[in-house]
C-alpha cells in the first residue's frame, strides 16, 4: 500500500485513509488538493487491475487536456 509516499509529499497532496493521492473523479475531476497536479490509477486508487489504471488514465488524461487547453476532443 502506498508505493509513492515521497512523490505525494513532494508535491504536497492530501491523501486518503490508505496513504494514496485524494482526488476526485466527478466532472473536472482526477485533481487533487495541489494547484495543476492530477492523480489516477494506482496513485489515487493504490495496487489494483492494470484495466482500471488504463482507464483512468485515459480519462485524467482527457481532464488534464481540457485544463490546459480550456476543452477537449480527447474521448471519455
Amino acid at each position: 500500500v502506498n508505493p509513492v509516499d515521497t512523490l505525494l509529499n513532494g508535491f504536497g497532496v492530501e491523501k486518503d485513509a490508505r496513504g494514496n493521492a485524494k482526488a476526485s473523479t466527478e466532472l473536472g475531476g482526477y485533481k487533487t488538493s495541489a494547484a495543476k497536479v492530477f492523480a489516477a490509477g494506482d496513485v489515487r486508487r493504490g495496487q489494483s487491475l492494470v484495466v482500471w489504471a488504463i482507464r483512468e488514465g485515459r480519462q485524467a488524461a482527457r481532464e488534464g487536456d481540457a485544463f490546459l487547453m480550456g476543452a477537449t476532443t480527447l474521448p471519455r
